[in-house]
């Protein structure tokens, strides 16, 4: 069942001036909850700081998102908690009021059902058709525009495909609709270069601090689709999926490679080393 706390108060009601509503002007954090803990909770505020000081919105403070996150959890063991920061009510337009009331919103939605097979053997990936369009000054952060997103999910409807893999206006790979995409070529880890659009997962970053202790390479860099025929196996990250390996991408099927699940186990080993309870 979803729960909402606005501003420390239990409430699913946000002023329809508020400029989330009006103009997507807001960042959003997705986090796993599990056994009653909160994973990477620091890494993910964090970067919901980069980005409320990249837009130039007032960052509240720590302390009252874990009072929120405290509050909102009590009896819960398993959920996906979403934090989402606006920058508050203003008047119509785009310029930005000088002093922002901002909007601190936490919630929390249930736990979604995946298959085991998803972990265990993989998925099914696609390509998609509409592309990411290239803006610095928003590449890396989770912004509330996701309309890029919405668009690219809408372009199948085969409960059999899990995700779709989405270019730049380039034809440059950069992520997948929801999450972040590696391959393995040999003891090398590629991954794309995300300084002009996708978003730099917490996941993203876990994989490739880790790289180095499983003996790995890491590159990044840009690459074209073609980079993945050469690949001997792909993956796909983000907080809640924790790690899929792609078991086919369109036509292509790819053998379950032992590696990538050696990622998945010291993901998964690290996943336990920062999870809070106590906030």
């Amino acid at each position: 069942m979803l729960a909402c706390r606005i501003n420390g108060v239990d409430s699913r009601q946000l002023e329809i001036t508020d400029r989330a509503c009006q103009y997507g002007d807001g960042l959003f954090e997705t986090l796993a909850v599990r056994h009653g803990q909160v994973e990477f909770l620091q890494a993910h505020l964090q970067r919901l700081a980069e980005g409320a000081d990249r837009l130039g919105i007032p960052m509240p403070e720590e302390s009252r998102w874990r009072d929120d996150i405290r509050a909102i959890l009590v009896g819960r063991q398993q959920a996906v908690l979403k934090l989402m920061l606006s920058r508050g009510s203003g008047g119509r337009g785009y310029l930005a009021p000088d002093h922002p009331v901002v909007s601190r919103i936490v919630m929390l939605h249930p736990w979604p059902v995946h298959p085991p097979e998803h972990v265990e053997q993989g998925v099914r990936v696609r390509f998609c058709e509409t592309r990411l369009a290239e803006q610095p000054r928003l590449a890396g952060i989770k912004h509330l525009n996701r309309l890029e997103q919405i668009l690219a999910r809408r372009e199948w409807e085969d409960e059999t495909i899990q995700e779709g893999l989405m270019l730049d206006t380039r034809d440059r790979v950069i992520e997948a609709t929801m999450s972040n995409l590696f391959w393995l070529k040999g003891s090398t880890l590629h991954t794309p270069d995300l300084s002009a659009c996708g978003v730099q997962g917490i996941m993203r970053q876990q994989i490739i601090n880790l790289a180095p202790a499983l003996g790995l390479d890491v590159q990044i860099d840009h690459y074209s689709r073609q980079a993945l025929d050469e690949a001997d196996g792909l993956f796909l990250t983000n907080s809640v999926i924790g790690l899929w390996p792609v078991q086919q991408l369109e036509e292509r099927l790819f053998d379950p490679i032992k590696r990538i699940k050696q990622i998945q186990d010291k993901l998964d080993a690290v996943r336990l080393q920062h999870a809070e309870s106590d906030f």
